[in-house]
């Protein structure tokens, strides 16, 4: 009962953060990229993503190797966000907008692993 329940708040989040994003960006989102965690596989959530039209990639289980690719960019985010209040004199407390502000900016720089292009044109 307890996982379920897990499940179902996991689902709502998703949702939320989904319309937010979609409405902030106005783009659909494509791929959605997770681990292999029961909340990310379950029917309910699989089903919303076949039918919004979200490709599922899911990491291997027990690869550290993929989860230490998300926390490097993780921490490129997390560095660039903690640069940009202390550059600009701002409180911690204008650190989401910062850290979305990064994200939209790793977005657009080109990258020499995908052929110096950027991530919005591959």
């Amino acid at each position: 009962m307890y996982l379920e329940a897990q499940r179902g708040k996991y689902l709502e989040l998703f949702v939320e953060w989904k319309r937010n994003m979609e409405k902030k960006m106005g783009r659909k989102i494509k791929i959605l990229r997770s681990d292999n965690r029961g909340v990310y596989t379950s029917d309910p959530f699989l089903q919303l993503c076949h039918n919004e039209g979200i490709e599922r990639h899911f990491t291997v289980r027990k690869t550290p190797q993929q989860v230490g690719m998300a926390e490097r960019i993780n921490m490129t985010l997390l560095e660039k966000v903690w640069c940009m209040l202390s550059n600009a004199d701002l409180s911690k407390y204008f650190k989401s907008e910062a850290l979305v502000y990064a994200c939209y900016l790793v977005n657009r720089l080109s990258s020499s692993a995908i052929g110096d292009k950027t991530s919005l044109k591959v």
